[in-house]
């Protein structure tokens, strides 16, 4: 079964950084996409970042490009956000998420949510101006 648990979720002042680290059970993420999405009360759910695991292949929304940095630990089979130079507008219910590499699609379909089949529960990162 199965299963993906996000960790590291906190508060944070503007500017500041914070990392997520997503632990992967259930699966060995070969062949696999992983990403961070992120909810925002009374909004959609918005792409963060996409890996592709045990390749180089990344991709990034375009609110957080240049901040926000995705990496992949294979061993542990781990997924991390690292978050830097924070926002206010960066609070949200962050998710983990895993899903089937498709060669034939577009790398940056992977920011998208129907691209998933798998879910963590979340966890909340408030950021304070």
């Amino acid at each position: 079964q199965v299963r993906l648990e996000e960790s590291g979720g906190g508060s944070v002042q503007a500017g500041g950084s914070l990392t997520l680290t997503c632990t992967i059970s259930g699966f060995a993420g070969s062949g696999k996409v992983m990403a961070w999405f992120r909810q925002a009360p009374g909004k959609g759910r918005e792409g963060v970042a996409c890996s592709y695991v045990g390749h180089d292949s990344v991709a990034y929304g375009d609110s957080v490009k240049g901040r926000f940095k995705i990496t992949q630990d294979t061993v542990k089979n781990t997924v991390s956000l690292q978050m830097n130079n924070m926002k206010s507008e960066d609070t949200a219910m962050y998710y983990c998420a895993a899903g089937a590499f498709n060669p034939y699609s577009s790398f940056r379909n992977y920011l998208f949510a129907t691209s998933y089949s798998d879910w963590g529960q979340g966890t909340q990162v408030t950021v304070s101006s």
